[in-house]
């Protein structure tokens, strides 16, 4: 953002870059200043306000206020500035019981991203054993021989992927599964041929995918590369769910009949990477990941990831009229 003078900077601004300032990076996260944030700017804005804690290590904000319908009238906040409209009576027992609406990703173009999924994270690491020895002999049957043949497949697996995104024009980087090789572990010296290597992998596997069909591929890669290899999961997300986007789900009508009111084309897509929404999707709570920010670079952790001003207050003024709408969609007749 353009610095400005205390007297020339929007108010909205000067909020932002006070919440900036709160360190919520890893490994040491100040969760507590951001919820203190939050409880602060309630009681300047005269709102109810409580804290919850939804799950071990993972708290929400409440911000309750009086909304065209009483059956829902409160939103959660957590540190990711995800928001959540959730009805008031559901509140006690469930505060996922109506809808999310979660992180999403900025659009270099004039158009904004919606995510109505998103690919599942398969984190697996390969271990390959072999026989040791001098490195000066050529030794058969090593560890980084079959790990060789392993990382091989699962990398011109990734390039058919890659090829097949590349293709099609129609396809986006969420509807292929991806991977990556992250880490090479193995040896404890030059001249060692080590008896055990591993490779490891980050998979996000596209939602439309046989899950149990690419595990058992995956076995087949490590089987084929010879005795004593073997994968094991660090990660295996295996529910994977689609949000509606379409009328017979209100929160999607009243989502999109705001955009299309304020003139934002929309561009629905499946999340690459992984967001908190899979867990509540997973429970059966439609969930849209959406950041109202266009006309920015995608620079997601990068280290100078920027938001223009311009398009921060826009985002506001989106957030203004999304609020109330999501927050006047009634109560469906499971919910009554």
């Amino acid at each position: 953002m353009t610095s400005k003078s205390p007297e020339e900077e929007h108010p909205s601004v000067t909020l932002f870059r006070q919440y900036l300032r709160i360190r919520t990076v890893q490994p040491k996260p100040d969760y507590g200043a951001a919820v203190a944030f939050f409880e602060g700017r309630a009681r300047q804005l005269g709102l109810g306000c409580q804290k919850v804690e939804v799950a071990p290590g993972y708290v929400v904000t409440v911000l309750t206020w009086p909304g065209t319908n009483p059956a829902l009238s409160s939103i959660l906040l957590n540190s990711h500035t995800d928001v959540v409209p959730v009805f008031k009576e559901h509140w006690s027992h469930d505060p996922f019981e109506a809808f999310k609406d979660s992180e999403g990703i900025a659009n270099p173009t004039d158009a904004f991203t919606v995510f109505y999924s998103e690919r599942s994270p398969w984190w697996v690491r390969v271990t390959s054993t072999g026989r040791p020895g001098h490195g000066s002999l050529f030794i058969e049957d090593t560890a980084a021989e079959k790990l060789h043949k392993v990382v091989s497949s699962i990398l011109a697996f990734r390039e058919k992927e890659w090829q097949r995104l590349q293709s099609n024009p129609h396809l986006k980087e969420g509807a292929v599964t991806s991977v990556n090789l992250t880490k090479l572990e193995g040896g404890v010296a030059y001249n060692v041929v080590p008896a055990t290597m591993s490779a490891s992998f980050d998979f996000r596997v596209a939602p439309d995918v046989d899950f149990k069909a690419f595990e058992e591929q995956l076995q087949s890669w490590c089987q084929a590369a010879g005795e004593g290899v073997t994968l094991e999961f660090a990660q295996k997300w295996m529910h994977p769910q689609v949000t509606p986007t379409d009328d017979s789900n209100p929160w999607w009508a009243a989502f999109s009949r705001v955009c299309k009111d304020m003139n934002l084309s929309l561009e629905p897509e499946i999340m690459p990477a992984a967001t908190d929404s899979r867990f509540i999707r997973a429970v059966g709570v439609p969930a849209l990941g959406f950041s109202p920010l266009n006309r920015t670079p995608v620079l997601l952790h990068d280290h100078d990831e920027r938001l223009h001003e311009a398009v921060f207050l826009r985002g506001v003024d989106i957030y203004t009229r999304l609020l109330p709408a999501l927050a006047s969609v009634p109560a469906l007749p499971s919910e009554s």
